[in-house]
């Protein structure tokens, strides 16, 4: 699998449920939150947008990815919601390789690049460090219709967290629009 492909199989809405554990406070919460991915071609206005913000060519660019979230945290009652914009350029030399250009972070609300790799297994992985902290992520499909993620977010000068998230597609189709089996064989 290849980034592009990756994105597509994202493609759709999903229910996440996040746990946390903040290494400083001994403490975990949960999360969860509804998100829409949408795939972008690598044409598409707001990567190309994100791309010169960069000073990077579009032409670099093979695809991206819209993410919009609206969710809660166990420890606060505030709404989280939120958009962005999501563009990977593969390296030359290694296509599985690559930055991954953000309109706005995860852990700091400000753009950020990262960096990317895709596993032989088809997991991607993440690495972005902030101005204060880094961070590092792996996503891999158990199913077309259920994503997993691992994160530590590290700041500087020694306070960690680590969450665990797992992502459920709402509808129960296939990325492509069909029904799965599980969907067929409930209207039978």
């Amino acid at each position: 699998m290849n980034i592009e492909e990756f994105f597509e199989l994202s493609a759709g809405k999903w229910f996440s449920h996040r746990t946390s554990h903040h290494l400083a406070f001994k403490q975990s919460e949960d999360g969860k939150s509804n998100l829409v991915i949408e795939s972008l071609a690598a044409d598409h206005p707001e990567v190309i947008k994100l791309c010169q913000q960069y000073n990077i060519p579009p032409s670099a660019a093979s695809s991206g990815a819209r993410v919009t979230w609206n969710g809660t945290m166990e420890w606060d009652e505030e709404k989280h919601t939120g958009s962005t914009v999501l563009v990977a350029v593969p390296d030359a030399m290694n296509p599985q390789e690559g930055k991954l250009l953000r309109e706005m972070g995860y852990a700091e609300k400000t753009p950020v690049a990262g960096s990317y790799k895709m596993s032989n297994d088809g997991a991607l992985s993440l690495f972005t460090e902030y101005e204060t902290m880094s961070s590092e992520e792996r996503l891999w499909f158990a199913s077309p219709n259920l994503r997993m993620r691992v994160s530590i977010l590290k700041r500087f000068g020694g306070f960690s967290m680590a969450s665990f998230t797992s992502e459920i597609r709402l509808g129960v189709t296939s990325p492509d629009g069909k029904p799965t089996e599980n969907a067929n064989s409930k209207s039978s």
